[in-house]
């Protein structure tokens, strides 16, 4: 169906959207957003983690070090109990479910 102004064609007329389908969208990218704060949140405790135990942290570059001092977090907490600590599942489960989530949002949002 075209449509039709002063009889110049626009070109096809776009689907319309829902509004509910929007909601849906939007709940699930606000959930990844959520998500991903969590795993900042994560990340940060893990880095007071390592500083009380020594670990000199560079803030500067946190960003791009963050996985290392996620890997070293887990190696000690393993040293000292035989197993990852609690951020460590923390800074993973959350980052993986914004990761989901976000793609989620974004497929229904364009389909």
């Amino acid at each position: 169906m075209k449509e039709q102004i002063n009889g110049m064609s626009l070109g096809p007329v776009p689907p319309k959207r829902y509004e509910g389908e929007m909601i849906i969208s939007n709940s699930f990218l606000i959930l990844a957003i959520l998500s991903a704060l969590w795993g900042i949140v994560s990340s940060l405790v893990i880095a007071s983690f390592l500083s009380k135990r020594g670990v000199k942290i560079n803030y500067l570059f946190f960003k791009v070090l963050m996985f290392k001092y996620i890997h070293q977090y887990r190696t000690i907490t393993m040293q000292e109990s035989g197993r990852p600590g609690p951020w460590y599942y923390s800074f993973v489960v959350s980052m993986n479910l914004a990761l989901l989530l976000a793609v989620v949002g974004i497929v229904l949002r364009v389909t």
